[in-house]
């Protein structure tokens, strides 16, 4: 399926939300990252979902030279980034992270999500000006 359309998206980022949250019933907090990312992109492939993990974003500067590699955690159908977190509450370092990743590959909607807090934690971010 061709994920194009917002409600497409927003239904695939449903599904995320939904998968992450089973994951995190049954294996708890108190895991690494590496787990949990490791994890859903088990349970998302399981479902048909294309799924990278550890996906390299290259910055570059306004002239083409490259400035420097991040890795995302997961890259989901090609239109979604998904930034995993096993703390106990995400930061304003945890948005900028997604938020660069985004506008680095020009992608419009990343999920940062939380496993490590009391409660799961599933925020959705959209770069619009990409």
């Amino acid at each position: 399926m061709a994920f194009e359309t917002t409600d497409e998206i927003m239904r695939l980022c449903d599904v995320v939300r939904q998968t992450g949250f089973e994951l995190r019933k049954y294996h708890g907090s108190g895991h690494l990252e590496k787990i949990y990312e490791n994890g859903l992109a088990h349970r998302l492939r399981k479902q048909g979902f294309a799924v990278q993990q550890q996906v390299p974003i290259t910055v570059f500067d306004e002239d083409g030279t490259p400035l420097g590699d991040y890795f995302a955690d997961l890259l989901i159908e090609g239109v979604l980034i998904v930034e995993l977190k096993a703390c106990k509450t995400t930061t304003d370092e945890h948005i900028a992270q997604i938020l660069g990743y985004l506008r680095a590959t020009r992608i419009e909607h990343g999920l940062l999500i939380n496993f490590g807090a009391k409660k799961f934690e599933v925020k959705k971010y959209v770069q619009s000006d990409c």
